[in-house]
């Protein structure tokens, strides 16, 4: 990649703050490209509610919390921990599977209060693999999205409802054709590219084409991103928090055991108030980037290196 052509000025800092939380690790799936099958405990979740949510009431202003796992649905206290954050005045965002049942999801809107912010319905194919479970999982998502949009606070951001899909080899030739199926049913689709060890896989500028004639990973218009150097709002109004209460800087920084920020559930833990450069070549968690975390290497005149996968 080649020289930045003007100094890189971090961008402005976000008012809100954002938290990706893997609340535990146990999913009632095994998809084949999970990028957590390896895990050798896949049982684990965050036990000790009460002492989470008083760290999050030592937060300074609203956050929003996005939920992850594991799948979050299979989560013991889950609507105990949502209705708590809620009423800490922070907003919830989840990432799930979404194969629990309208009665649970009908109690998380509940718990949440009007403050959801994405709700990310990630479809499995190796699950949903035929045509009456497409459309079961869509006739869910747009009542989920009308249950989601008659709760809402009409003080807060609109909650977002989207269905994301892995692209892997073996489903890039399905893809056009599920994105016209979401959009008919009135459904925001997302494609996100596959991940092996960790990094996305090796696209060929072929199949890096068709997944950028989709959007690119969650929409950004890229397949992968890169911002070593640039200056990066995380760590300080985004971090990465895993079921046991230890905080990272980012997804790149826990994957390489890098820039591990402490116990958040130590009544010391505190964040710093500054942006600063990114360490990594790969940015594989698209939340700080539609956020606005950082400058976009191509608007400071660099080469898009990254866009076509290559």
């Amino acid at each position: 990649m080649s020289a930045l052509a003007t100094p890189a000025q971090p961008t402005p800092r976000p008012g809100e703050g954002v938290i990706s939380w893997n609340i535990n690790t146990a999913c009632n799936y095994r998809c084949s490209y999970c990028t957590q099958r390896f895990k050798e405990d896949r049982g684990r979740w965050s036990r000790d509610t009460p002492r989470f949510l008083a760290a999050f009431a030592r937060l300074p202003g609203r956050w929003e919390i996005k939920l992850s796992g594991g799948e979050p649905f299979v989560h013991p206290t889950l609507d105990e921990l949502t209705a708590g954050l809620a009423g800490l005045g922070h907003r919830v965002s989840v990432v799930t599977n979404f194969s629990a049942s309208r009665d649970k999801l009908r109690a998380f809107v509940a718990a949440a209060r009007g403050r959801i912010g994405v709700f990310s319905c990630s479809l499995h194919l190796e699950y949903v693999d035929t045509e009456a479970a497409l459309d079961e999982l869509l006739a869910r998502a747009r009542w989920l999205q009308g249950e989601l949009d008659v709760a809402r606070d009409p003080a807060l951001p609109a909650p977002h409802l989207c269905v994301t899909t892995v692209a892997t080899r073996a489903v890039l030739p399905r893809l056009p054709a599920l994105a016209t199926r979401c959009a008919e049913a009135g459904v925001v689709f997302k494609v996100q590219p596959e991940k092996q060890a960790r990094e996305v896989i090796d696209y060929s500028p072929a199949e890096a084409t068709q997944l950028l004639a989709l959007g690119g990973h969650n929409n950004t218009g890229r397949v992968r991103h890169g911002f070593r150097g640039l200056p990066c709002w995380a760590g300080a109004r985004y971090f990465i928090l895993d079921d046991l209460g230890q905080a990272f800087r980012c997804y790149p920084a826990r994957r390489f055991k890098l820039e591990r920020m402490g116990d958040f559930l130590a009544p010391d833990f505190a964040l710093p108030d500054v942006a600063a450069p990114c360490l990594y070549d790969s940015c594989n968690c698209t939340v700080p980037i539609a956020r606005g975390m950082m400058p976009r290497p191509d608007a400071l005149g660099s080469e898009p290196a990254w866009e076509n996968g290559e």
